[in-house]
């Protein structure tokens, strides 16, 4: 198949249902009900709908934070080696290791030490690699996963590259894992009529790819990089970088992450104003950031409009009273003291109740709320809800988060397990 030779798989599948049926594939197609899955703990909320659908349970990573950005990155092989040892300790071997690289951010794990590590051991490596679909096809981005070692890679061929919304490839690599369950298991995910217009678009995007592989992404790498090195100079505005998260070898030229606490503003304020005033649109919105994403179909107008708008955002606050009122930066995750008490399948399945959110303090979550972009749950089915869960989740609703996944976007009432 040609998309397979492009990506460097030994198979590709094209999918209608996006990543998060590559998603659900993969891990049923690893784990058996029972078995564990390493996983870290901002995986994206298809992660746990598979471990629903599979019955696996979840040995999560906290993954590393930052706290002045409120950004979460990637996972370290030292990551991945305790939580396997800590599971030995308990008479488990994991069924499978599950990463998100690169994250929303463009925050890359070393996947090549991580997949050498599990492959000693004999565990497959499943990659969420959703954002990024390109990587791999100049040199000044990072490797793609399937280059590194991974067995299975998921991949949202529409978010960078240029095929239909919901369209996406699952790319496998290697022996480990079972060529006919993964058949199986999208055979029962997918749809038996399935849409040729997205199959069409991601082949298309495999052809457009294809023609020049290794330069087709110049003329994006030459904006973002021009637009990085400007906005670095404009007051007030800070660009995410390595410094930040010197654990990872690698962040996305093409993602652009912006915080603006020296301007006073958190990221969701500044994103009002960018979109507003000036026109210009975001990726993701953060407490303290905005997300950028350069792509190919960014032209030099777009770019010198993001410039443009930052810099008479930095005009507007530098100066202003508001810049005395620093934007409150977290100590920790809001998810660092996760406690689970029901795996996400029996949580998913038991009777359930409405309570208010404040009677909700201390019992089981029986749904998975989460701030949406970028679809990362705060709480999970089956994890006892904490009073830090609760206070991130009401305070980045009022500063402009859509909540989702959960019954009453408001928060004013939790569903909850009735154990």
């Amino acid at each position: 198949m040609q998309a397979a030779k492009l990506f460097g798989s030994s198979e590709t599948w094209f999918l209608v249902g996006g990543t998060t049926c590559g998603i659900q594939a993969a891990i049923m197609a690893t784990c058996s009900p029972g078995e564990h899955i390493i996983l870290p703990r901002n995986s994206h909320i298809s992660a746990i709908s598979a471990m629903v659908l599979s019955g696996a349970i979840p040995k999560y990573i906290l993954p590393e934070y930052d706290c002045k950005w409120d950004i979460a990155g990637g996972v370290t092989p030292s990551q991945v080696g305790k939580a396997i040892k800590e599971l030995q300790m308990d008479g488990k071997k994991p069924a499978a290791v599950f990463i998100t690289s690169p994250t929303y951010h463009g925050i890359c794990s070393d996947l090549s030490d991580i997949s050498q590590l599990c492959h000693a051991y004999g565990i497959p490596v499943i990659v969420d690699e959703a954002h990024g679909a390109h990587l791999g096809f100049h040199p000044q981005m990072p490797h793609s996963a399937l280059k590194q070692g991974a067995d299975l890679v998921v991949q949202s061929t529409h978010k960078v590259l240029c095929s239909l919304t919901q369209s996406s490839m699952l790319h496998m690599s290697g022996s480990i894992v079972d060529r006919e369950r993964i058949c199986r298991c999208l055979q029962t995910l997918q749809s038996t009529s399935p849409s040729y217009l997205l199959l069409a678009s991601l082949d298309a995007a495999r052809a457009q790819l294809g023609e020049n592989p290794g330069t087709v992404f110049n003329k994006a790498l030459e904006l973002a990089s021009e637009a990085s090195t400007i906005i670095k100079t404009i007051p007030g505005i800070s660009v995410l970088d390595l410094s930040s998260f010197n654990e990872f070898p690698a962040i996305d030229p093409l993602r652009l992450t912006l915080g603006f606490w020296s301007l006073g503003l958190s990221g969701y304020e500044a994103d009002d104003i960018l979109d507003r005033e000036h026109g210009v649109i975001s990726e993701l919105v953060g407490t303290q950031s905005i997300t950028f994403a350069i792509n190919l179909g960014t032209c030099r107008e777009h770019t010198q409009r993001l410039v443009s708008g930052l810099k008479k955002l930095s005009m507007s606050f530098l100066h202003s009273k508001t810049t005395e009122m620093r934007v409150e930066s977290r100590e920790h995750a809001p998810f660092n003291d996760i406690c689970i008490s029901l795996n996400p399948r029996d949580a998913f399945f038991a009777n359930k109740r409405s309570v208010s959110i404040k009677e909700s303090l201390g019992n089981v979550c029986g749904e998975l709320i989460c701030p949406y972009p970028p679809g990362i749950p705060v709480i999970i089915p089956g994890e006892v809800i904490t009073e830090k869960a609760l206070n991130y989740l009401l305070d980045v609703r009022k500063k402009g988060a859509v909540i989702t996944g959960a019954s009453d976007s408001h928060l004013s009432s939790i569903v909850i397990c009735d154990v």
